[in-house]
């Protein structure tokens, strides 16, 4: 197991550490819903530096992120970002990723901790152009800055006025006195934000300044169980659990990030998919009865026929209930008609419902 820059400061603060893709990563500190209510609240900070940096450089490089990607990179200037996904050649997703525009021949990809040797071999079978393709996971830290104080926390230590980045922006500055800094207006947690790439030789430094800068706004670290529920509250795809090499992004509800203005891997099959009708969908639901779904707990439909399977459940702490994404028939796959997940033996009604499963105010 690796581990990241940080790994010695979280378990000095007493984090619970566990294996994630392949790095020793804090899950919890003080628990889950105190630590989820702090960031939907106030400030919490993350350490996500597991996740991998990709940089595709040269004269070709749009070519190449427009043909392995599916949304349309061309609408991207400096200093944005896009949400976007790799298609194989079955349409399946061999990872959803964010694409960041540092100028017109240099891009960072931002992809899944555990896929990036998976989509590091896959991109370089798929380069025919004029393009390097350089992995700069090993020497990148990312922290994601999280939550309504999150602004006012990292205003004391930049003099770039954080208020002007937009939504899926980013702005290269000095932060805490380390430089070079990417400060990305991003997050996956709904509760607005900042994420922050540097390298690893700054990672204890920015670390402190940013809590010592939080203090009077009650900052505190946060692990990765709380990022579960955080994302699953706004409906945010999980690669491994929701979204995969044998889902598409139509059925897993991707279709906005799926631009048929260009070619990409497998769009003939996807452009299909989409005309012929999906025969399955990817729903959000809230269980009616005190029972938590988990991932791949069956799905029935109200005179109890199989039609799909969860890929994520929890127990809300926003909405004190419990709740969960999952693919089940198209046929079936109506607001507010009632589901039945089958747990512990026992058939728990649940309602389908439009996500996200909360409404909140992101910058």
């Amino acid at each position: 197991m690796k581990d990241t820059a940080l790994t010695d400061v979280h378990r000095q603060l007493g984090a619970r550490i566990g294996g994630f893709a392949g790095y020793n990563m804090p899950i919890q500190y003080e628990g889950i819903n105190i630590e989820h209510e702090t960031v939907r609240k106030g400030v919490g900070v993350f350490d996500v530096s597991h996740m991998g940096e990709i940089i595709i450089k040269g004269p070709e490089a749009l070519s190449f992120i427009q043909q392995v990607t599916t949304n349309d990179a061309s609408k991207l200037v400096d200093g944005k970002i896009q949400y976007s996904c790799l298609t194989n050649d079955m349409g399946g997703i061999v990872d959803d990723l964010l694409v960041y525009r540092l100028d017109a021949t240099t891009y960072m990809l931002v992809v899944n901790a555990s896929n990036i040797e998976k989509d590091l071999s896959w991109m370089k079978l798929k380069n025919t152009f004029n393009t390097e393709i350089d992995n700069i996971s090993c020497s990148i830290s990312l922290l994601a800055v999280q939550g309504p104080m999150a602004l006012a926390t990292l205003q004391k230590l930049t003099t770039v006025n954080l208020s002007e980045i937009p939504y899926y922006g980013f702005r290269i500055a000095t932060l805490g006195g380390v430089s070079n800094v990417i400060i990305s207006n991003t997050g996956y947690t709904g509760a607005g934000g900042f994420e922050l790439y540097f390298p690893n030789e700054d990672a204890a430094t920015l670390w402190h300044y940013i809590f010592d800068a939080g203090t009077q706004f009650g900052i505190k670290p946060i692990g990765l169980g709380a990022r579960d529920t955080l994302r699953l509250e706004m409906g945010y795809c999980l690669y491994g659990n929701d979204i995969d090499d044998a889902t598409s992004p139509l059925e897993a509800g991707l279709g906005w990030i799926t631009k048929f203005v260009k070619t990409f891997t497998a769009d003939d099959l996807l452009e299909r998919q989409k005309a012929g009708g999906l025969s399955r969908k990817l729903v959000g639901f809230e269980m009616m009865e005190k029972s938590i779904p988990r991932h791949n707990h069956k799905i029935y439909s109200a005179n109890k026929v199989p039609i799909g399977k969860v890929t994520s459940g929890t127990q809300s702490p926003s909405l004190k209930k419990a709740i969960g994404l999952g693919y089940i028939d198209s046929d079936f796959a109506w607001e507010d008609s009632t589901i039945f997940i089958k747990i512990r033996d026992k058939m728990c009604a649940a309602k389908i419902c439009r996500l996200p499963f909360i409404k909140t105010q992101i910058r």
